[in-house]
Order: C-alpha cells, then structure tokens, then sequence
C-alpha cells in the first residue's frame, strides 16, 4: 500500500516580460504501508483491501475511499488490524484530493491498534504531510521526527515514504534544494526495496525540484521517466501528474505549443478520473499562455477560478499562486490599485511562512506597479531587491535587471539603461549554459526574445544601428552555430565584433536582415559599400499579412492573375525600402518570425507590369551573417559524387506510393556518371543505406519519398524511406530517417535536396528559425540544402529538378540553379505557372 500526497508550490518563470505566478506540481509521497500478501488473515478483507488499493492507484480517488470506508466499517470489530489499513487507504485518497483538514480529522478520530506498531509510520507521514501542506511547519517537523525515530535501525519499508515527506515539508517551506535532495534519497530507497511505486513518485518529485531550480533538462527527463514507468504500473493518477509537469517544463525553456498540448492532456486525463480539483489546475495553467498572447480576459478568467477553488480547499500555495498571478494580470491592464491588492496578499501570505523566494514574486508586480505610476525611487529600489536577493531564481533575476533596464531608459538614463539590458542578457546566458540537450536549446531564446526586442530598439533610438544589427545576428541561429563548432556556449552576453559589408562582399549580393518586435521591426539592407537602416510596421501587421498571403498561394486560384493585393503589399513593404541597393539582383534574406514561413521570391511587383520578384532577382535565405561569414563557396564539381535515396517501398498505409518518384530519380541519374553514383531505391532506400553510406563522401545527396514535419518536436521530422528488413515490432518506425539521427552524421556536402512534403519545416523558432530536414542537413554540415515550404506536387518536381541538376552541371551555383529550374515551370503553358508548384522549394544556405 501507498500513501500519496498531491503537491504544489510557487513559482514564476519569466520570458520576456511574462512571468508565470503558479507552478502546479502535482507529485506523490509513496512509501509501502502494508504488504499485499498476508497469510495470517483472513482472505476476504485481504481481497477487499486489493481491491481498494489498486482503484486508488489507478487514480479513482472518491471511490477508492467509499471502499475504503466500507471496509474500515466492515472489519473494525472483527479484524481492527486490518481496519486501520483501510483507514490509511482512505487517509490517502482523501489527501490526493486536497483535504488535507480532513485528513487530520481522520486520523485524529481513529484508534490506533495496539497489535500493529507498524502502523504508527505511515500515520505519522500522512499527519506530517498535511500539516506541511497546511503550512503548519511546526507540527509536521513533530510528526515526522516521530516517525523517523521509529525509521532508525528498521527495515519497514515505510520509511521510504517518510524520506519524501520530508521532501514535501522542505518544499512546502520554500527550502528546494534540502527538497531535491530527500527526493533524490527517497529515489535510492525505492530502487534498493524493489518499490515501483515509490520510485515512480520519487522521479516526478524529483522532476520537479529540477524544474524549481531550473534545471530543465534533468526536469524533463525526470518527468518524462516517472511518466513512463506510471504507464507501466497503471498509475494514472501519477501518469497524469507527470504530463502536467512535462508542460511545466517545456513552457518554462519557451515552448509553449508543446505545453499547451500536454496541459490539455493532463486536463483530459484528470476528467476522466473524476479528478475535478486537478482538472481545474490544469485548465488554469493555460491561463499562462493566453496571458502571453496577451488574451487577458481569459487569463483573469482561469486565475480567479483557481483561486476561488483553492480558498476552498485551503490551499495556500495555490491561493499564492492565484493571487500573484492576478496581480500580474491587473499591471498588464492597468489596473493598479488591485495589482497591489492581490500582490500585497500574496506577499502577506508568504511572508507568514516566511518564504523569501515566494516573496520575490509580489515584490516584483510592485516594483512594475510603481513604474507605471511614474515612481522611479520605489520602482528602482525594488527592483533591485529582486535583482539582488539570494533566494531569487535565474529567470526572476533576469526579468528584474530587464526591468531596470526598460526603468532607466524612461528616465532617459542611456549607460544605465545598456548596462542593464546587457546585464540581464548576461544572466540569461548563464541560464542558456546549463542546456545539455538540443531540443531545450532550439526554444529556449523565446524567453528572452522581449529583452532582445527592447534591447535593439533602444540602441537603434540611441542611434547606436551597428551594434543593433550585431545584437541582433547574435540572437540568430545560435543552436546552429554552437552545433556546428562555430560558437562557443557561454555564460556572457558576448557579440563579437561583425563586419556586415565584408560578409555581403564575400557572398556577392544584398543581405537583407531582418528584425520583427513588437512596436516596431526593422530591415537593415547590406551591400559590399554600405548598410542602411529601415523601420517596418510591427511584427502582428506583418504577421498577418503573411499569413494570408501563404494561404492564397495554397489555394486554387493564380495570385498573379488576380492580383493578390498582399503579395504586392508585402513586396512595398519588405522590400522596396531598399530598392536602390538591389542592383546587382543577388539577394540573400535573413529572416525573422513569420517571415521565415514566406518564399519572397513569390512577392508581386507592379511595375513596369504585374510579376514576381523571382523574375527581377535570384534569392537565397540564411541562417545569420555570422554563418554567412564562415560559409565556403561550394565546388560545384562536374565528378561530384552524388548519393540518391528513393521510392521507397509504402511502409504502411499511412504513406502511398510515388508515381513519379522512379521518373525523379532516372532524371537526376543522366546527369551524374555511373562512377559518381550511388543509387538506393525501392527496398533498398532504407535509414541504414543512408546512415551506412558514409554520407559525408558525397557533394550531392538527394532524397525522393515522403516526409513528416513534426511541430511539437521538430526533430521528429522524418524522410519516410522503405522499412528496414528484419526489424523488430519493436522497431516499427525503422522506415523513418529522423532529423535527430541526421545531425549526429558529419557532411561536407556542397547541396542537399530533400524533394519531400514540408522539408523545411513547420515550427519557427525565435532566432533559429524553421527547424525541420532542412535545419538537420545544415547542422550536419551540408553547405547548401533545398527543402520544401508546403506540399510538393508528385508532376512538376521531375521536370523541375531534371532541368535544376541540368543548370548545376553547367556550372551554375545552386540558388542561380534553382532559380533557372523555377523560371523554366514559370514560363511554361498550364498550372504549373502557379507558384504552388514552383515556390515550395527554398534554397537555405549554410556554413
């Protein structure tokens, strides 16, 4: 049997402007009660008793303790040992639904059987935990120092529970890392006595004690594990708990579309055990992403439900959580006099458990309070109590100096101002450096993309341009360049110095950079002579015109011909700025946001009549100028070795066959040797072909087949190749190549095609871009790589790559090449003038 105790806490991540005031985590305290077999009694109270406990594991919590009851009730008289066992049980599911007073009561009104000193433990553990939960510390330091006095030289196997509890009663108390540390013991104790139950809550404990201390990756992982290993054991209730946590964990590195999803599953999940106080927490947790988009209404909406359900429960950490939160939200809509409201409650309250980490949450709605009453003395003197207080974390450290900075530039105090914003871009690294895994790395700059946005429009109203564009290449493809060697991680916010004009020589054309904030976006235009400086409309005018632009090129009808206003508005917007530094028609875009969605070759010029930019110019897109000024120019060699992979046999019914994948293939064959080719089709184009061919040997490598495009993990994009013979049921998914195994194979390759549906992508991240096929071939070396914007039509993509090789062959550097190739569909009779046909392909250029 197990007890297990339902855990929240306090805390407030900060992207950007945003911090989040409640940290929901919902974690077990499981130590074994009582043995499952028990010879010396009677098998009618030892079935009912199964029976109980395994509906309480299985998450259904009301009618585990009516059984409970009932069998508390049935054996009392006759079997009191057995009726206290029930009574725990029941003690237990009452705990899990947040009852911790009537936990007390319970066990407060129950005789304890005189027969069965074992059962003084885990009474003992459940009363510490309630009254920790109740922010009674005294009284549950009491109960506990009780119970590990009768731990001491014992082998029952409760104690591994009141290790947790102890766990429990540091965090309630504000104390994470004494927390992490009896959760890391209670996780040792577990795997020592064989118990899966106890090691199952140890590892979602301990996941969040990570997540506290922001230690992502190892929050993940941990979270991650505990979820697993409750699926196994059929422990809803704690599965549940775990895919909450692991929406933490991804929101707080700044991915919120992951999140979302695994909020809302853990919110389904807790519907359908009846669970309505979790179900409620979780549905409030969303109210942290509207209040990133700025919804809030909605915000307001889920935190007041959650604090009216918390008053309820007394529950404090979440009464804390609401009423941080509310404060939060009524700054952001200016309602000021009940921001300080809420934040003087929340302070009160944390105050009174004396939690000085809890504390650091109010004092910073205050401090925003005070700014926008205009009382920079208050404002700047909290903020740097936050800035420079002890118990606060890394990511509340950062928000106050961000703070501070956007303070002093409204008193029009410019060193003070830089100092700060460079200081909290510095203390942002050094939480970047603790990253360990790519997939935390790719969203993490989200959370500082609002510092970065400030930053550069301050130094670009200082006039300070330059270092504006430096600041912001530094933000581009980091992940990228730190992956290929090109940039160390570090703990400093460090730009190196960028000569913009030298990197535009070297490639032989126009940059254009772009910077998409808030207020304002800006284009800076690059040219061998000269930079010069833009300002755009915000990024959500931008936005939505892209978006609706994208969605007339997908749609039946020719932009062109009807004269699609937004191509030609995102054409004067974006582009004719700099029209006068476009001469010499060699054009590489360094997008931003949206953009990185939008082909502009697609974008509509008027005059002298209605055609694309494509016709005027030969456009390429990049990573970073840094990339940019490291990239080498490709050897288009005439013997190159070329690796083609497709037509693979449909792995299952999901993926069709490709009636033109066999034609595709023999096009691109006639322009290569039979010496300088090597062919894996049909059967033969598995992952392991490629992954064994040595793909660093080949100047080309090209893949005919489907693709996925993953955007909750857009390393899970795949090229769907033939199933590899003899795989296991085990290994079902062997016929796709995911990016995640592309990137760990070094290339040298000048060009990569991947003629897939969405290669390049669906997910944008902040300063990386899109992250899909296209992002993995580049991190694995590849040069140059073309990959898909949307879906590739299976017709016009063998005549259009026959004629790309057929321009590359004659010497042609592969944007000029892909451009001959697409000018050629253009210019034909019939739809595939569209740029439906033509458009998906985009060359992105590398190091």
């Amino acid at each position: 049997m197990q007890v297990w105790h339902a855990m929240h806490n306090s805390s407030l991540e900060t992207p950007g402007h945003n911090f989040q005031g409640q940290l929901l985590l919902l974690t077990i305290l499981i130590g074994a009660v009582f043995g499952l077999t028990t010879c010396d009694h009677p098998s009618t109270p030892q079935v009912a008793f199964d029976h109980a406990r395994q509906t309480f594991i299985r998450g259904n919590l009301v009618q585990s303790q009516e059984e409970a009851d009932r069998g508390y009730q049935r054996f009392q008289i006759s079997s009191p040992e057995w009726a206290w066992k029930f009574r725990i049980l029941e003690a237990e599911s009452m705990m899990w639904r947040g009852m911790s007073k009537q936990v007390l009561v319970l066990l407060d009104s129950t005789m304890l059987p005189l027969t069965e000193s074992d059962a003084i433990v885990p009474s003992l553990t459940l009363q510490g935990v309630a009254h920790a939960h109740l922010h009674e510390f005294s009284e549950a330091e009491r109960k506990l120092d009780a119970a590990e006095q009768l731990c001491k030289g014992s082998s029952n196997p409760d104690c591994g529970g009141v290790i947790r509890a102890r766990g429990v009663l540091a965090w309630e108390h504000g104390k994470f890392t004494p927390a992490q540390q009896y959760f890391e013991k209670a996780l040792t104790f577990a795997r020592n006595n064989g118990d899966r139950f106890l090691e199952a809550t140890a590892l979602l404990n301990l996941g969040a004690a990570f997540l506290q201390e922001e230690h992502f990756d190892e929050a993940i992982d941990s979270s991650d594990s505990a979820r697993q290993l409750a699926t196994l054991l059929q422990a809803n209730e704690i599965e549940q708990s775990a895919l909450g946590n692991l929406g933490w964990a991804y929101y707080s590195i700044g991915n919120s579309e992951t999140a979302l999803g695994l909020f809302v599953d853990a919110e389904k999940r807790a519907m359908v055990l009846g669970d309505v106080i979790d179900q409620v927490r979780w549905s409030t947790t969303v109210g942290y992403i509207y209040l990133d988009k700025q919804n809030f209404s909605a915000a307001e909406r889920s935190y007041q439900q959650g604090l009216d359900l918390a008053k309820q429960i007394n529950s404090k950490g979440d009464v804390f959580n609401a009423l941080t939160s509310l404060a939060l939200t009524s700054e952001q809509t200016g309602k000021l006099e009940e921001a300080n409201q809420y934040a003087d409650q929340a302070f009160a309250m944390a105050r009174e458990d004396s939690n000085r980490h809890d504390e650091l949450y109010p004092l910073l709605v205050k401090a925003r309070v005070y700014a926008e009453q205009h009382d920079s003395t208050n404002s700047e003197h909290l903020f740097r109590k936050v800035e420079q207080d002890p118990a606060n974390t890394v990511s509340l450290k950062w928000e106050a100096e961000h703070e501070l900075a956007r303070l002093y530039e409204s008193e029009n105090h410019a060193d003070s101002a830089e100092q700060e914003y460079r200081a909290s871009l510095t203390t942002f690294e050094t939480a970047r450096s603790s990253l360990q895994h790519e997939e935390s790395e790719l969203p993490f700059l989200t959370n500082a993309s609002r510092i970065y946005d400030d930053y550069i429009h301050f130094l670009v109203a200082e006039g300070k341009t330059d270092r504006a564009l430096q600041v912001a290449d530094y933000s581009r493809a980091r992940t990228l360049a730190e992956g290929l060697g090109f940039l160390q991680k570090g703990t400093t916010f460090s730009p190196a110095a960028l000569n913009a004009q030298d990197v535009a020589r070297r490639a032989g054309g126009t940059i254009l950079f772009y910077s998409l904030g808030e207020k304002q976006s800006y284009l800076w235009a690059i040219t061998s002579r000269k930079t010069s400086l833009f300002s755009l409309p915000p990024a959500s005018e931008i936005d939505a015109i892209v978006q609706r632009y994208r969605k007339a090129l997908l749609g039946p009808q020719d932009v062109l011909e009807t004269a699609n206003a937004d191509g030609a508005a995102l054409y004067r917007m974006l582009v004719e700025p700099a029209k006068s530094m476009l001469k010499n028609g060699k054009i590489l875009i360094i997008p931003d946001g949206s953009l990185n969605g939008l082909n502009f070759e697609t974008l509509l010029i008027a005059q002298p009549k209605l055609h694309y930019w494509i016709e005027d110019a030969t456009i390429s897109n990049a990573n970073s100028l840094r990339l940019l000024s490291l990239s080498k120019t490709p050897s288009n060699k005439e013997n190159g070795k070329l690796l083609l992979i497709g037509d693979p046999i449909s792995p299952n019914s999901e993926y069709g066959e490709l009636p033109k994948a066999a034609l595709e293939m023999e096009n691109i064959e006639k322009h290569f040797a039979s010496t300088d080719r090597t062919t894996y089709a049909r059967s033969q184009a598995t992952t392991a072909a490629y992954l064994t061919s040595k793909p660093e040997q080949f100047s080309y490598i090209h893949f005919v087949a489907h693709g996925t495009a993953s955007r909750l993990s857009p390393l899970d994009s795949a090229v769907v190749l033939s199933q590899s013979p003899g795989y296991s049921l085990a290994q079902t998914d062997s016929y796709k190549l995911y990016a995640r195994d592309i990137i760990r194979h070094p290339l040298h390759a000048d060009l990569v095609t991947i003629s897939t549906c969405l290669s390049a992508g669906t997910r944008s991240y902040t300063g990386e871009g899109l992250v899909g096929l296209s992002w993995a071939f580049l991190r694995a070396g590849a040069h140059n790589v073309v990959g898909a914007l949307w879906e590739v039509n299976d017709t016009s993509t063998p005549p259009l790559m026959d004629q790309f090789y057929a321009e590359l062959k004659k010497g042609r550097s592969p944007d000029a090449a892909l451009r001959a190739a697409k000018l050629s569909l253009l210019n034909s009779a019939g739809s595939f003038r569209k740029p439906f046909y033509w458009a998906p392909f985009q060359l992105y250029s590398g190091s």
